[in-house]
């Protein structure tokens, strides 16, 4: 006799946190042996529903069904046991302990007071066998790339039965050949029975990798059925409620000076990067590509004074640069955009106005040191609008209060202000939702129009295909190529990253 083919459903799935409900009688079906492909903005509630599937959230209403047993809550502990697992984002492996190690953490084999290592290894290499790869089980996860220790993470769950996994946003930190390689071991788990929630920002991974798509908007379904019966349009109009649009680079920039406004002269940095040579021209976007740990954002670093130089030179406007901090940077009309928006950007416990003003406070002062209300309310007046910044429409309003999209917007708008010549921006829209992605690539499509030199450091190759004139590709450091407009394509980046 056989067993029935798993399935996860939730049924009439309702959640408030702090009077304001932010699920409005969902459903859910996840049968084994498919993936679905879990879609939405941010604050859609697409995070509240996998972890009230996860035990993390207890419902206000509805239920959790697993395999024809109806569960008015899970907890954790329990959801386990059902064979529910879900891998985050930001992986929460031991980085010091052996791959074997993290594979069985929490249930490691003992005889007596002893650990069995033995076993510990020899469930290790079966499981990775199961899932067709080869790593060195000894080798402390910390030593290993992100792709592989996410390998770790599903080996982990897999050890431990599960029967439905949910991965949230697998891809974000992967290069092109990583994320192929992830999606076969994902072809090998629905090969094997296993219920896949697949959540992702990335529209193109849905029609490569899902059988099934649900869309949530403002906590509700707006689109649910077969992936192949729906265009990108159709799920970004689902998610977003409204054609947005998508923003194209133009065949040519639309006027390009000759002069580079910001050089790389095989410029060094001990450890970081070398021998970099680069320009990024007056109107043009310049893609820097590469994996996590190839020197993209250590490149940007260097060029906003965070980074000093081992050897080489940076030339601004044809003229070397002393690029000692970043107000050396500042004072030479460069703005960063740092990829830890958050930590490294943005004050969110200060409002929009004072956030837009901050590198121009100077400027604004009136007499003594006092900063000028009315400036920053121009200041805000100016950039909220161009900028399409959603918010309260109201200066005193708090960054931290704005969606990350929004909040990437005023840190673009601040550089504005200072009218800067050349712009960094370290991963611009990681964490950002799609809706919002596009709204910020028309914004620095914009800026290019009007003459700033833009450079962009991103490990997703998405982002260079659609946004950049130019891309300069790095691994391990160095240059590996530069390719114009019309070469850049995913399989060309993926090629000449190295995987």
């Amino acid at each position: 006799m056989t067993s029935a083919p798993f399935l996860l459903q939730a049924r009439g799935i309702r959640k408030a946190f702090g009077g304001v409900e932010v699920l409005h009688g969902v459903d859910l079906d996840a049968p084994g042996g498919s993936v679905l492909a879990l879609l939405g903005e941010n604050g859609a509630g697409k995070s509240t529903l996998v972890k009230i599937v996860a035990g993390d959230y207890q419902p206000d209403q509805g239920e959790v069904i697993v395999g024809g047993a109806s569960h008015a809550a899970l907890t954790p502990l329990s959801a386990r046991e059902h064979g529910i697992r879900m891998i985050f984002q930001e992986l929460a492996d031991a980085p010091t302990l052996t791959v074997a190690e993290n594979i069985s953490l929490g249930r490691w084999p003992t005889r007596g007071p002893f650990v069995r290592w033995d076993e510990i290894r020899r469930r290790a290499r079966e499981v990775l066998d199961q899932l067709g790869v080869e790593l060195d089980v000894d080798a402390p996860v910390g030593t290993l790339p992100v792709g592989e220790r996410q390998i770790v993470e599903i080996a982990r769950a897999l050890s431990d039965r599960a029967r439905c996994l949910i991965l949230d946003e697998p891809t974000a930190a992967l290069s092109a050949q990583e994320t192929e390689r992830l999606f076969g071991f994902v072809r090998r788990l629905r090969e094997q029975g296993t219920a896949l929630i697949y959540i992702t920002h990335r529209l193109d991974e849905v029609a490569e990798i899902a059988d099934r798509v649900a869309v949530l908007r403002d906590g509700g379904v707006a689109l649910e059925g077969p992936a192949g019966d729906f265009g990108r349009a159709d799920l970004v109009a689902a998610m977003v409620g409204r054609d947005i649009g998508e923003v194209r680079r133009p065949a040519a920039p639309a006027s390009v000076s000759p002069a580079p406004v910001l050089r790389f002269d095989r410029a060094s940095v001990d450890g970081a990067f070398d021998d970099v040579a680069l320009d990024v021209r007056p109107g043009e976007v310049v893609a820097l590509y590469g994996k996590l740990g190839s020197g993209i954002a250590e490149v940007a670093e260097a060029a906003f004074g965070l980074r000093p130089l081992s050897r080489g030179a940076i030339e601004i406007a044809g003229r070397r640069a002393k690029l000692r901090d970043p107000a050396d940077a500042i004072a030479a009309g460069i703005g960063l955009l740092p990829a830890d928006r958050q930590r490294e950007g943005a004050f969110l416990v200060r409002s929009v106005a004072e956030n837009l003003a901050a590198p121009s406070w100077w400027s604004m002062r009136t007499k003594g040191l006092f900063i000028s209300d009315a400036r920053e309310a121009s200041a805000y007046g100016r950039w909220h609008e161009a900028l399409r910044i959603r918010s309260r429409n109201d200066p005193a309003q708090l960054l931290g209060t704005l969606s990350g999209g929004n909040q990437q917007k005023v840190l673009l708008g601040r550089w504005l202000e200072r009218r800067s010549r050349v712009l960094l921006l370290i991963e611009p829209t990681r964490g950002v939702d799609v809706g919002a992605r596009q709204e910020i690539y028309r914004a620095i499509r914009e800026l290019a129009a009007g003459g700033v030199g833009v450079l962009v450091a991103t490990s997703d190759y998405e982002e260079v295909v659609q946004l950049a004139d130019r891309a300069i590709v790095m691994a391990r450091g160095r240059v590996a190529a530069e390719l114009e407009a019309d070469q850049i394509t995913t399989q060309r980046l993926t090629e000449e990253v190295g995987g």
